[in-house]
């Protein structure tokens, strides 16, 4: 049996009660693996949070969130809580939710019996997380991206879903919130030292490249390059952002006229209209005003 002792974190809601379901096949494979490891439920938003951080004080060697997006946010966050001024780490991923972004931007299989055996032979590497703050509250960390507008609008609709996942989740969203629930806001944005002023009906901030199940916001997003990429889309009108769509999903929406990209290592969002945004694909706010975020570069240890 292998040294390491390993925390398994599931949240048996995530992915609409597919990672339920995946529990016993992942206990399957890691006593077959002979790993020494400890599996524990999630049982409230805000859970796992707690639970990293106890198994990180606790001497776990790795903590492995079992789920999706918002599952991967909560652990990264409890490790980070942690670690103090020290690399975060080590996690471990098991992407079984609606989306699974960030597990994709690592490069983890969506099967799970091959991701088992990546956690199992502890091969590891050292990526950015983004930091935000809203409102001058208490600072909050993302893996993968925070969304402004149209995304924030895609998250609230989706959590009126309780059975779909992966893009059969998503597109249908996407496309009632183009036609039914989205706007422009007016926005201040400033990105390191340039300063923007604009109506605009989405912008991404982003640690990696892939959101929502397969919409490529920033194509050009590297984990681990130290810098955060932003996409920012113009008020296009409903048919505007229709004619988007496809080109969110394959990556080549950068070309288009309605788009602009920045890099930075810092980034506040301000408008007088409420700033609808999420995080990792959890909601973050409804009613913000100003929303600030930082790349901390090489901040998280993850297996691959």
């Amino acid at each position: 049996m292998s040294d390491r002792r390993i925390k398994l974190i599931l949240n048996p809601v995530a992915g609409r009660g597919y990672t339920a379901e995946a529990e016993p096949l992942i206990r399957q494979i890691f006593t077959e693996l002979e790993l020494n490891f400890e599996l524990v439920y999630t049982n409230a938003r805000g859970h796992a949070v707690a639970l990293a951080e106890q198994a990180k004080r606790d001497g776990f060697d790795t903590v492995v969130a079992v789920g999706g997006d918002g599952t991967t946010n909560e652990v990264m966050n409890g490790l980070i809580n942690a670690s103090g001024d020290d690399i975060a780490g080590t996690m471990g991923l098991l992407g079984t939710g609606s989306g699974s972004d960030f597990t994709f931007n690592v490069g983890i299989p969506s099967d799970i019996e091959e991701a088992c055996r990546l956690i199992a032979k502890g091969k590891s590497r050292v990526v950015d997380v983004g930091k935000l703050t809203l409102e001058n509250g208490e600072p909050r960390y993302f893996d993968n991206q925070l969304g402004i507008g149209f995304d924030g609008v895609v998250t609230v609709e989706a959590m009126k879903y309780k059975r779909l996942r992966g893009m059969a989740l998503y597109l249908p969203v996407v496309l009632k919130t183009v036609f039914l629930t989205n706007k422009a806001i007016s926005v201040d944005i400033r990105i390191d030292d340039q300063e923007l002023n604009m109506q605009t009906v989405q912008i991404s901030i982003a640690n990696g490249s892939r959101e929502g199940g397969g919409f490529y916001m920033t194509p050009e997003a590297k984990i681990d390059d130290g810098y955060l990429d932003l996409c920012i889309v113009k008020d296009v009108g409903k048919m505007g952002m229709m004619k988007l769509i496809p080109h969110f999903m394959k990556g080549t929406h950068t070309a288009e006229d309605a788009v602009s990209t920045y890099r930075a290592k810092k980034v506040a969002v301000s408008s007088e209209d409420n700033l609808i945004a999420h995080f990792d694909g959890e909601l973050l706010c409804t009613e913000g005003h100003r929303i600030e975020c930082e790349v901390i570069p090489s901040k998280l240890r993850v297996l691959y």
